[in-house]
């Protein structure tokens, strides 16, 4: 995609700065130095903003974080991730293929399986582990609710000697593991049910200015003191006047194209996203998007604060 407007000045070269192009990224092999010698555990990152739990801190390309990181996995199938444990809240956004996440507690583990668009936003403190048992390779967005998370706390990983069979299924012992059930009364049952969003069930929010939002953490989503997760739903002709927020908000496109643009001092620039390109907008900064394709248009969208949403949208 180019830039579509404006020569280069100060701040078209700020705003290209602040935008992470899908295919000037390669996703890295080697993010998480713990894997290594194990196979069954290999998974490749592609950072955005900051580096999502891996050490592969301030590479170039990679956007500084400030309350959140936001990176995409691949998941080969019949991988799996280790239980571990963070001391920040983790989301898990699946852009394609089926998704297994498991959350273990005094050795036993609910199992949930997650589908394109789902989310689980994982507790603090909370074990939890990942595997694709499915027929083609998952594709996830990652985001730590911190800017600079401390490294993972490993429960059952196969180098601390764990078992393999039960380093799999996240630590459960053969009879252990419990599926997923919304209405279940097992207290893990309970507790994943108020982290996990499907798209389907989540109710869209239309904004007067034409498009819609599916709330996923926060106000109207699942709670949370740390980050606002959204995804955007922006039809073909829609698009939404400058708006800014008290702090920094990052949007990357799922489907189709979307025109982001930037303000200042009666100045403005703007840039076509594509797939997987993502805009990173800080604090203060002026900003909008609109759909000048012919299809609709999905967008995840993080913002650095769990608060009700307080922009009012307003159409161009």
């Amino acid at each position: 995609m180019n830039v579509m407007t404006r020569p280069a000045g100060t701040l078209a070269s700020a705003m290209r700065r602040h935008v992470v192009r899908h295919v000037d990224k390669s996703f890295d092999w080697d993010a998480f130095p713990s894997n290594r010698g194990y196979p069954e555990l290999a998974r490749a990152q592609m950072r955005y903003v900051g580096a999502g739990g891996s050490p592969k801190v301030g590479e170039p390309g990679t956007l500084p974080p400030e309350h959140f990181t936001l990176s995409l996995i691949h998941k080969p199938v019949g991988n799996y991730a280790a239980c571990h444990a963070h001391e920040i809240e983790e989301s898990f956004l699946v852009i394609a293929g089926v998704l297994v996440v498991g959350w273990e507690r005094d050795g036993e583990v609910c199992e949930v399986k997650l589908g394109p668009k789902d989310m689980i936003l994982n507790a603090r403190d909370i074990g939890h582990g990942f595997r694709n048992d499915g027929i083609e390779p998952v594709l996830m967005s990652i985001s730590v609710d911190v800017g600079k998370p401390l490294p993972p706390r490993y429960l059952y990983h196969p180098k601390t000697g764990t078992d393999p069979v039960l380093a799999r299924s996240f630590g459960a012992a053969p009879g252990k593991t419990i599926p997923f059930d919304a209405a279940g009364e097992h207290p893990l049952q309970v507790a994943m049910a108020r982290n996990v969003i499907r798209h389907a069930e989540q109710a869209p929010i239309r904004e007067a200015a034409g498009f819609q939002r599916r709330v996923y953490v926060g106000a109207g989503g699942i709670e949370s003191e740390t980050c606002r997760k959204e995804m955007y739903a922006v039809p073909a002709g829609v698009g939404v006047q400058p708006y800014a927020r008290d702090v920094e908000d990052a949007l990357m496109v799922l489907e189709g194209s979307l025109i982001v643009g930037w303000e200042e001092n009666g100045e403005m620039v703007e840039m076509e996203l594509g797939p997987r390109d993502l805009v990173f907008n800080p604090a203060g900064r002026p900003h909008w998007f609109r759909n000048a394709g012919v299809g609709p248009c999905t967008a995840w969208v993080v913002v650095g604060d769990a608060g009700a949403e307080r922009v009012r949208f307003v159409g161009r």
